[in-house]
């Protein structure tokens, strides 16, 4: 015959009753000897010793057992009790988030359409494009380094959804950015507009387009021409 659930949580509750009176037992055992300890090594004045042979005495110890024991059977109930219910709660809880990332997981591909959208739509303007880990893994720059020349205007960064970033690797030279990127970014600092600019043919450079000066590593033209658009 099935035990009911509630039969199954007394029986949970007793055994765990049991493990933690057993516990309890083994350390009123050693309490009794810390006692017996104290009560044949007491060297103090002469009210000390009273008392410690009044503590000491085995009447006097079983009343403490007794008492101790009875405190300790009323903590061990509550504590079964109150473990059994967050239990209880815990695995409501853990239900609760295994249904919802059932449900998450069960609609993957829009937002994985959304994503590559995204970057698709990035890269119709922009040209191509990357994200840290493709740059780590093709152009051996680490995600610290990265981080670091974006934090310094270094290297134009393309945002791609709320966060994340997507670096265009036309600016790339050498694995290492074009120089002249950050005085650009000084001039425009939207990073999109200032790509548009660096990619499009420039008035002010005789119709060139900048990217491809400052990858010849002629910046101080480009550096000027960003200039002189600003001011426009």
């Amino acid at each position: 015959m099935t035990k009911s659930p509630d039969t199954l949580k007394e029986a949970r509750q007793d055994a765990l009753s049991s493990l933690v009176a057993k516990e309890v037992q083994l350390v009123l055992a050693r309490y009794d000897e810390v006692m017996e300890e104290h009560g044949q090594a007491q060297s103090c004045a002469a009210d000390c010793r009273i008392a410690s042979k009044s503590v000491s005495s085995p009447a006097r110890r079983q009343a403490i057992h007794d008492d101790l024991a009875a405190l300790a059977s009323g903590f061990v109930d509550r504590l079964v009790a109150e473990a059994a219910q967050r239990l209880d709660a815990d695995a409501g809880e853990k239900a609760l988030l295994v249904a919802s990332a059932g449900a998450i997981a069960s609609t993957p591909a829009p937002r994985a359409a959304e994503r590559k959208g995204d970057f698709m739509r990035i890269q119709e303007w922009a040209g191509q494009v990357a994200g840290p880990t493709y740059l780590e893994e093709h152009y051996g720059i680490p995600r610290s380094t990265l981080h670091w020349w974006q934090r310094h205007n270094d290297v134009v960064a393309l945002r791609k959804g709320a966060r994340k970033h997507v670096f265009p690797l036309a600016q790339f030279v050498d694995c290492r950015p074009a120089p002249g990127i950050r005085q650009v970014l000084a001039s425009i600092a939207n990073p999109r507009l200032a790509w548009l600019w660096l990619t499009r043919p420039c008035p002010f450079l005789d119709g060139r387009v900048p990217i491809e000066i400052l990858r010849q590593d002629s910046a101080d033209e480009v550096i000027s021409a960003a200039r002189d658009h600003s001011l426009r």
